[in-house]
């Protein structure tokens, strides 16, 4: 009881097809990892403004939060990277 089932390779056409929606959709998660680091930003403000944290405590906060970021971009942009690059290949 085997299911055979054959899929043809995909056409040079195809591919730069795929390409362009990985890169599309790495730049649409590039997005919303900046769009919540900007959220978290405006919440570090308004608590330092509200004097819940110290100034130190807000740059702190602000330092890790950058970290965090750079890391999640830096995946992103290389599991990116990695899915492009098997595409290529015949």
């Amino acid at each position: 009881n085997i299911i055979r089932i054959n899929i043809p390779q995909l056409s040079e056409e195809r591919r730069q097809e795929l390409m362009k929606a990985v890169r599309r959709r790495v730049e649409e998660r590039r997005i919303v990892i900046r769009n919540l680091r900007r959220e978290i930003v405006d919440e570090l403000k308004e608590l330092e403004k509200n004097k819940d944290i110290s100034q130190d405590e807000h740059k702190h906060g602000l330092n890790q939060l950058q970290k965090l970021t750079d890391n999640f971009i830096t995946n992103v942009e290389q599991i990116g990277h990695d899915k492009v690059a098997e595409l290529v290949q015949v």
